[in-house]
């Protein structure tokens, strides 16, 4: 290792002098290992013939590979450091598709900078799939759309945004020609978007026939085949390319366009590491969605 790093600091510094000074040694030291170097790998990996050292071909090549090991070699030690402060060595997430993309994003590479050495997965179920996850074991954080179904007794959760549900219609539905009354959602077919383990279909089934759909963003395809309509996240339609090809029916009642909670959940018993709580705490200070009230079964300790 000694070796590499005097290479590619001769490298870096253009001479071994000033290798020698950056890496507080002596000049004949660095030019002692940068031989011992070559003769141990059997390749020329400076030309000496001016002032100072000039890479050959095949040097260039050793350089990219020498600072690869000695990234390594850094990697491994910070992940013995971590390990020592008892930071997970993995954290697996599961987002309900309603938590906003363009958050998610910054989130993570903060998490990258904070815990450069913790594997992160991350998984995209639809609402009760998010809990089934964590209370498995099989995720130890979820952001879920939770529609005031009872959380099983495993899990604590907070309520940390809310996602503004609309209904939608393609531009050639019925609902895009004409006011939308209540009773007119149940004669049209609604496309319902459903998670995996749903006993039931929610409280957002409206239509006597609907497709179950287990995906937002398939839903919006349907929709603007003017197959049915369906309540989806305003940030989901947003956030799409077929916005334009949608419609916003005018409604001659309320009840839509109202938030609807977005909570995190994890398992009461699971101990939580460093990583953990720090990713409990951004999700929980970062703003999204349209404001709400916002509550926890305890005060979170995040």
């Amino acid at each position: 290792m000694e070796q590499l790093q005097a290479f590619v600091a001769a490298v870096d510094q253009g001479n071994f002098t000033k290798a020698a000074h950056s890496l507080g040694r002596a000049q004949s030291a660095i030019s002692a290992q940068i031989t011992s170097l070559e003769e141990d790998l059997g390749v020329e990996l400076f030309h000496r013939t001016g002032r100072s050292p000039t890479l050959t071909p095949l040097g260039a090549r050793m350089l990219r590979e020498a600072r690869v090991v000695l990234e390594r070699r850094q990697h491994l030690i910070g992940m013995a450091k971590s390990y020592g402060q008892a930071v997970e060595q993995k954290l697996t997430l599961a987002f309900d598709q309603l938590y906003p993309e363009e958050a998610l994003g910054p989130i993570c590479a903060a998490f990258a900078e904070a815990f450069p050495h913790v594997e992160l997965k991350l998984l995209f179920p639809l609402m009760g799939d998010v809990a089934e996850l964590v209370a498995n074991g099989e995720a130890d954080l979820g952001v879920l759309w939770r529609q005031e179904a009872p959380l099983v007794n495993t899990l604590d959760y907070v309520r940390i945004a809310w996602a503004s549900v609309v209904l939608v219609c393609g531009k050639e539905h019925p609902f895009a020609q004409a006011p939308v009354s209540y009773e007119e959602l149940k004669r049209h077919r609604q496309i319902l978007v459903s998670s995996r383990q749903s006993s039931d279909d929610g409280h957002w089934r409206i239509a006597a026939d609907i497709w179950s759909v287990e995906s937002h963003w398939v839903s919006l395809q349907l929709v603007k085949e003017n197959i049915g309509w369906a309540l989806i996240s305003r940030d989901v339609i947003n956030a799409s390319a077929l916005a334009q090809e949608l419609v916003l029916p005018d409604l001659t009642f309320d009840g839509f366009g109202v938030p609807a909670p977005l909570d995190m959940v994890w398992r009461k018993d699971k101990p939580r590491g460093p990583a953990m709580r720090w990713m409990q705490k951004r999700l929980y200070e970062t703003k999204v969605g349209y404001g709400g009230e916002r509550h926890f079964s305890s005060k979170p300790d995040f």
